[in-house]
């Protein structure tokens, strides 16, 4: 029987994104692992990140990923720091946004728990899903005389201007 590695997967917003569970899968393809999702969260936003939290959890364990999940102070550093045990973790992934567009990645907080913990860190990137935007209705057709009409009175406009 293999060994198992044990994973602390630091991640908030991104805890359920495709990036980090196609990451998790391909940990997952190299060794059996275990994953504790810890989401550092606002005491206000608790009940949402528990529901995206499990959700996340529920995908691992569909596809053969053991996973827990935690909620964590809503200090990434002090969240880790109260769940950080050298004897239960092997490695950490830190779940961020793109470069830019982390709050995260800003305070460079991979190497400040490299550095906290000793441990491998892991960085994976996701990007934000982006909001569908429903198409614009096209123009209504104007006949030829509405369309010089209009030329005209920019026309207009611009020599009053």
């Amino acid at each position: 029987m293999a060994l198992r590695t044990h994973l602390l997967v630091v991640a908030n917003q991104t805890v359920d994104s495709p990036d980090l569970r196609r990451a998790l899968e391909e940990r997952a393809g190299q060794a059996p692992i275990h994953v504790t999702l810890l989401a550092p969260v606002l005491w206000s936003e608790r009940e949402a990140a528990k529901a995206r939290l499990d959700e996340a959890c529920r995908g691992l364990r569909e596809v053969g990923i053991e996973s827990d999940g935690v909620l964590g102070d809503a200090d990434p550093v002090v969240a880790v720091q109260e769940v950080w045990d050298p004897g239960r973790f092997d490695e950490i992934v830190v779940s961020t946004f793109e470069t830019g567009a982390s709050r995260w990645m800003q305070i460079d907080l991979p190497h400040r728990i490299a550095k906290l913990t000793d441990c491998t860190v892991r960085h994976v990137e996701s990007r934000p899903e982006r909001e569908p935007v429903a198409p614009a209705p096209p123009p209504e057709p104007r006949g030829l005389l509405e369309s010089a009409a209009g030329l005209l009175r920019v026309r207009t406009r611009n020599r009053a201007a």
